[in-house]
């Protein structure tokens, strides 16, 4: 079933690819004038991490916010587009390095990207506002479960690499869920890693799961936003190529690091942008009203 997993994500990286690598290349004379050094650097840097376990979307949020480098209202399909390939290379990484038991992988993995085709479609039409707020709620579930995580109010897991019976359909119904939300910028591995926990799995078999369901999910959604031109084309060809850099150095050179130090400082810096990402939601109200 592992093959099968993997023939069929493979497939679905090749189907995506054909959309987005042309439509980068085509339109390539209407990259923005953002500097590719720190585009390079935030794909490096937040899939370094991303492997490790810290996921992107919340880093990658904060720095293009901070930064300005994306506009709001195109950063869900930026970072869903930009990581996929990294993504998936992680995917095929730990789904051969980490034993799990298939029935679940494969549950959780073909859940995740039927959420999302039913996301990805949705985000692509809404207005800047809306992404705003929904980018806002979400920052702060994600950095809420950061922040239980390191207060030890989650489950520490047990040695379970699979599940069954009703166990199995909770995490499968989750997955749905997040796969779709995963659409609107909020991260898939925070709460792919409380509900393996929480069902008594071991917690290093969350990483070939919450890798390949997001893999999946991203590469099954992405192609939506290529479809919709929802996402900055400079900015995710700059995570895709440098993102798959930083997963080969976290996963086969660094493979760990003590991280509770940099979880705090993500939990800041995940709140900030939340915040902000309401403030500005509050402008876009305000510039709406003003244009009617």
């Amino acid at each position: 079933m592992t093959i099968i997993l993997k023939t069929v994500l493979g497939l679905m990286t090749a189907f995506f690819g054909y959309f987005y690598l042309p439509d980068v290349f085509k339109n390539r004379g209407e990259f923005s004038a953002k500097p590719w050094p720190g585009l390079f650097g935030t794909g490096f840097i937040t899939n370094f991490f991303d492997t490790l376990g810290i996921g992107s979307f919340a880093q990658q949020t904060a720095i293009f916010k901070f930064f300005k480098y994306v506009d709001d209202r195109v950063i869900p399909g930026t970072m869903n587009v930009g990581n996929t390939i990294p993504t998936v290379t992680q995917a095929f990484i730990f789904m051969t390095a980490v034993k799990v038991e298939p029935l679940t992988l494969a549950s959780m993995s073909v859940a995740a990207p039927a959420g999302a085709v039913l996301g990805a479609g949705v985000v692509a039409r809404m207005s800047r506002r809306k992404i705003q707020l929904g980018m806002g709620f979400g920052l702060l579930i994600v950095a809420g479960m950061i922040l239980a995580g390191l207060l030890k109010w989650l489950p520490l897991g047990g040695e379970a690499i699979g599940l069954t019976g009703a166990k199995l359909g909770i995490a499968v119904v989750v997955s749905f869920i997040f796969g779709a939300l995963q659409t609107i910028g909020i991260g898939f591995y925070a709460p792919c890693m409380a509900t393996v926990y929480s069902l008594g799995m071991h917690p290093r078999v969350a990483f070939p799961i919450m890798m390949t369901a997001t893999a999946m999910l991203m590469a099954a959604g992405s192609t939506r936003f290529v479809k919709e031109r929802a996402y900055d084309r400079k900015a995710a060809i700059a995570l895709t190529i440098f993102g798959v850099l930083g997963v080969f150095l976290a996963a086969f050179v660094v493979k760990s690091l003590p991280l509770t130090v940099l979880k705090w400082v993500v939990v800041g810096v995940v709140l900030y942008t939340s915040v902000w990402m309401f403030i500005s939601a509050r402008r876009s109200r305000r510039e709406e009203l003003a244009a009617r």
